[in-house]
């Protein structure tokens, strides 16, 4: 995994071209508003991140950590500079291909877990297979599959809305994989949970990253659980810097 924050965009680009990184930022923008009322929240990120790797982002309330991983994720534009994915700029797919890339290569945990509660366990997990049409009773066992990876195996026909909090963040990490993404996004994944739930469920996350050979960036709050990553990076000032450990 590559780092940058000084060279120039043209100097990035020929440096990273051959880095094979799985996702870069390249000179991430994004300010919302004009003038007066104009508020930039990310000035010029730029990161290169291999194939395996698990990165924590951290950084204080608003800092722009859910907008990052938003631009990554094709859920936001950037305002300029670009995101790339296996060397192709997101920028340039067609709309087809921008929701294959968010369908099929990203798998997102949110900190509020978004489940239908009253749908169970493995049909939560199962509804990204089945809007892509996939046949019912494969994509329930294919939920199933995943729930006891996540340990939930005695809970799948459990009501999402009976499930405690951890559980339901467990489901969500088992929802955000079924389709076996390349790219393992997660916005304070453990930012609603004590703290025992709260390393549990990073210790399933570390666990899953590396069984399934994911790739990982996650933003948290949470420093010590962060300094398990392979690299920590800190959202300040709208740019990324690695954190000294």
């Amino acid at each position: 995994m590559t780092f940058e924050t000084t060279t120039s965009a043209g100097n990035l680009a020929s440096a990273t071209a051959q880095s094979g990184a799985l996702v870069e930022a390249r000179d991430l923008r994004k300010v919302y508003g004009a003038g007066s009322a104009e508020i930039v929240v990310l000035s010029g990120a730029n990161v290169s991140v291999d194939a395996g790797k698990l990165i924590a982002i951290i950084g204080p309330s608003g800092a722009g950590k859910s907008t990052f991983l938003h631009l990554l994720a094709a859920l936001d534009t950037p305002t300029s500079g670009t995101v790339y994915f296996e060397g192709k700029a997101i920028d340039s797919f067609r709309e087809s291909e921008l929701a294959n890339y968010r369908n099929r290569s990203i798998g997102f945990v949110w900190q509020r877990h978004h489940l239908l509660a009253d749908f169970t366990a493995a049909e939560n997990v199962a509804m990204p297979l089945l809007m892509r049409g996939a046949k019912h009773k494969e994509a329930l066992e294919t939920a199933e599959r995943w729930l006891r990876e996540v340990g939930l195996g005695e809970r799948m026909n459990q009501r999402a809305g009976e499930l405690s909090g951890g559980e339901q963040q467990r489901v969500a990490i088992a929802r955000a994989l079924v389709q076996k993404p390349a790219l393992l996004l997660a916005d304070e994944p453990t930012g609603n949970l004590d703290e025992r739930n709260a390393t549990a469920v990073f210790e399933l996350m570390q666990r899953l990253h590396q069984e399934h050979q994911l790739t990982s960036i996650l933003a948290t709050h949470n420093t010590v659980l962060a300094g398990r990553a392979d690299l920590v990076l800190l959202l300040e000032h709208g740019k990324l810097q690695p954190v000294k450990t």
